[in-house]
């Protein structure tokens, strides 16, 4: 995994004041941490994936899943904090590589927490 981008991310102020509450970490525990990994993939898949979002910037919500808090931390949760922090450019689809790619970055970040 990208210690790097942790790092990064870390310096944030932004990015760093997310952390899963008990309400999530419960969640967690209930669904399992494949099942989260699951909802990650499709979410990714559905929301961040598309070569052009209606209403990029603001598809993502601040909070209701682990999976939403975790992008905001890891700056997945719109395609121009894609761009900005991960270098992966606006404007085409994603690779199954590159949804790979994020939806370990937020399970790492999951793992973290």
């Amino acid at each position: 995994m990208n210690g790097d981008i942790f790092e990064k991310l870390a310096k944030s102020t932004f990015r760093s004041r997310f952390k899963i509450k008990e309400k999530e970490k419960q969640y967690i525990k209930d669904k399992g941490i494949d099942k989260i990994r699951s909802h990650a993939e499709d979410f990714i898949s559905k929301r961040l994936a598309p070569a052009d979002i209606p209403n990029d910037g603001k598809q993502t919500p601040m909070r209701g899943h682990p999976v939403f808090i975790a992008q905001h931390a890891t700056a997945t949760c719109c395609r121009g904090c894609l761009e900005k922090w991960h270098k992966i450019p606006k404007g085409r689809e994603l690779t199954q590589a590159e949804q790979k790619y994020v939806v370990d970055i937020i399970m790492e970040w999951i793992n973290r927490q």
